[in-house]
């Protein structure tokens, strides 16, 4: 059976597979081993994929509350669509254009996200549109723009890991997170090259490394900036490349020479061993990589903290040399095209900043109206769902492909600021925790039953074709947000074909930093995928943008001095623990899908937090048994996992569930002041075992 040859729904490696479609049988998975990100490869999640189009609480009509506290009752789309038209349009009169707000995701594709930017701007007239793609990688994108002059993922196609002598991954569990990247790993450890991992977590990935950094969450800067001295001072650092391809290298030398080895040890508790270690390996293998993810992102000093890894990769000479570089680890399944195409704040289609008069001017000709009708700048993703309901903030939020109940920081005050509103929209294809808060739920297509491109972390933009029809009564966004636009007569073309939406697409990112005119689905279709920037039918695309020069305006990269500041929020005696979370491998970022399928569900149930059995003993906490766990901003209610994998100053809880065990109840909303990234990553917390009920079980469970 041939099938229909895609891309897995879930991560930005963006597997391929193929649908075989056996009618009244369930839809089956086959890997393909014609995409080099996986070459034949898949993880549980995309083994299992199918069953997300047949798990049993699937949306398929409108749904709608007919008051505050009645319940969500089905109603036809007319009736839904109607209701959103005109309280939005009531609000506008009442508020201005940014009493409405949108919130998209780094899951839709490019097709969906660039409409969505557009219509909050053009249809909807508000400056208030941001996505969780924010809470991803966006103080990587901001740390990489200031360095390179462009955010893209990673430095060349994923394959030249294998060639690689010595990579270091800092904050990435890639093991867990996206296993197939793992095999690229493995061949360039075969070959005789070096794993380094940096990670408060013994985790699988770093039980896999050559060689393990375990810092105390928040330091990592102090870590990136020691092993800068000891390049300096051991006379790695390649200066020819310095001079001949970098600029403002002499104020992050002389900020390097302040953290030697003695001091970033006692900041951060790596040994000076392992630290002189890491340095030699990097710097004398032909070739290396210097890669971040979330680890080191997700932090109030993110940027910098990433800045800190890329003057690493400089001073050793790294990006911009084939088969080397720095690189980033992007999360969601379009977390890189998801940015490009205009969801976020503050940019427009093709990476162009919306403050920008010339970008302004190019898309507004795109769209068809006067570049002095598009809003400025809106409220970054956290200051935004923060805002909501307040005086002076959004009364509306229309919601796709995001799930901020769980996902967002601080999660009980968002979840709050959303019962505020006046309406509250949801387009998804189950009852998220945040769609069962709405006032309308939209049921739209999922990932097998529409069309459209992705953005995989490399750079490569990638065909998604539908497999199978969706159910009677669901719609896709596309469809959906043609019909808000018309009832809400906004200017322009909307149309439902992602073929011609990716045709306007790459007529307003022609000309900006990723741009995406040369790049058609015929050509991705007999490419395998093109890399942007592609500005021309004839141009090849651009796996390795950095070779001959830098896109900055004198061609060199920069160096940016960053100094150890901590983090937003350190322990004390109130709250003497370090808390971290991230992911496991089952499930997926706020777990709306993973939760719902059977063998992911079996194989990670439920919540719990991991400590150290040293701090178990002292805080009277066994295996297995609930645990409390507060910080100031809420309590999580967790089972308890002993391991010795893990710093016994820090624990650690996945993000992936919804109800009393949320990690983000806990999380320090803290933003980066560049990227406005929330510190998701370490925050200080204190730990309470429950008591054990009659029947022997923990209270947790």
């Amino acid at each position: 059976m041939a099938g229909t040859p895609t891309h897995c729904p879930y991560c930005a490696l963006q597997c391929g597979m193929t649908l075989h479609d056996g009618g009244s049988e369930p839809v089956r998975v086959t890997p393909r081993d014609d995409v080099p990100a996986n070459a034949g490869g898949l993880c549980q999640k995309g083994w299992t994929a199918a069953e997300l189009l047949t798990v049993p609480d699937r949306l398929t009509a409108p749904m709608m509350r007919r008051g505050r506290a009645a319940p969500l009752e089905p109603c036809g789309w007319d009736e839904a669509l109607d209701r959103i038209t005109a309280e939005t349009g009531r609000l506008r009169d009442l508020h201005g254009p940014d009493s409405v707000a949108v919130f998209g995701g780094g899951g839709l594709t490019n097709e969906k996200a660039y409409q969505l930017g557009k219509f909050a701007r053009i249809a909807l007239g508000t400056s208030q549109i941001d996505y969780n793609g924010r809470f991803c990688m966006s103080s990587a994108a901001a740390a990489s723009g200031r360095a390179f002059g462009m955010d893209r993922g990673l430095p060349g196609p994923v394959t030249d890991l294998a060639s690689s002598g010595a990579v270091l991954l800092a904050g990435a569990n890639v093991a867990e997170t996206m296993p197939p990247f793992m095999r690229h790993l493995t061949r360039m450890r075969e070959g005789g090259g070096a794993l380094i991992v940096v990670d408060p977590r013994r985790t699988a990935t770093a039980r896999q490394a050559d060689l393990h950094l375990q810092p105390t969450p928040g330091t990592d800067i102090a870590l990136a900036n020691g092993l800068l001295h000891l390049a300096l001072a051991e006379g790695l650092a390649d200066e020819e490349y310095i001079a001949a391809r970098t600029t403002g290298f002499d104020a992050v030398r002389t900020v390097a020479n302040a953290y030697w080895p003695d001091r970033a040890e006692r900041i951060t508790g790596v040994p000076v061993p392992l630290m002189r270690e890491a340095v030699r390996l990097l710097a004398r293998a032909a070739r290396a990589h210097v890669l971040t993810a979330r680890g080191s992102e997700q932090h109030a000093r993110g940027t910098d903290t990433v800045s800190s890894f890329i003057n690493l990769a400089l001073a050793l000479g790294l990006p911009g040399r084939e088969g080397s570089g720095y690189g980033c680890l992007t999360g969601q399944g379009n977390g890189q095209g998801g940015r490009e195409h205009g969801q976020k704040a503050d940019q427009l289609p093709g990476y162009r900043r919306i403050d920008d008069p010339e970008a302004r001017a190019h898309v507004a000709g795109v769209w068809g109206v006067d570049p002095g009708d598009l809003p400025g700048p809106g409220r970054s993703a956290y200051e935004l769902l923060s805002a909501l309901g307040t005086a002076g903030g959004p009364k509306a939020l229309l919601l796709f492909g995001s799930n901020p109940v769980v996902s967002a920081p601080d999660a009980a005050a968002v979840e709050e600021r959303l019962g505020a509103l006046d309406l509250l929209v949801v387009a998804d294809f189950v009852p998220s925790e945040t769609a069962r808060r709405a006032d309308v739920v939209l049921p739209t297509a999922q990932w097998a039953e529409e069309s459209g491109t992705m953005t995989n972390l490399e750079g490569r933009v990638l065909r998604r074709r539908r497999a199978v029809r969706p159910p009677d009564g669901v719609r896709t966004d596309l469809e959906i947000l043609a019909a808000l636009a018309e009832r809400l007569k906004a200017p322009g073309k909307w149309s439902t074909d992602p073929r011609a939406v990716f045709g306007e697409l790459r007529r307003a990112s022609a000309g900006g930093i990723a741009d995406y005119s040369g790049i058609t689905y015929e050509r991705i279709e007999a490419e395998g995928g093109v890399f942007w920037p592609c500005p021309s039918p004839d141009h090849p695309g651009t796996p390795r943008p950095y070779l001959d020069r830098f896109p900055t305006p004198d061609g060199r990269a920069r160096f940016v001095p960053v100094e150890h500041g901590g983090a937003a929020e350190d322990v004390d005696a109130d709250y003497p623990v370090y808390l971290t979370t991230g992911r496991v491998l089952a499930q997926y970022q706020s777990g709306a899908q993973t939760r719902r399928v059977r063998p992911l569900a079996e194989a990670a149930p439920g919540p719990f937090v991991e400590l150290h059995p040293d701090l178990a003993g002292r805080l009277g906490i066994e295996e297995g048994a609930g645990v409390r766990v507060e910080s100031r901003r809420g309590a999580a209610t967790v089972t308890a996992r002993l391991t010795g994998a893990i710093r016994s100053d820090t624990v650690f809880i996945p993000f992936h569930w919804a109800g009393e065990g949320r990690a983000n109840l806990l999380t320090n909303p803290a933003l980066d002041p560049v990227s406005r990234m929330p510190e998701f990553k370490v925050c200080a917390v204190r730990l309470l075992p429950l008591p054990v009920e009659g029947d022997g079980a923990p209270g947790a469970r």
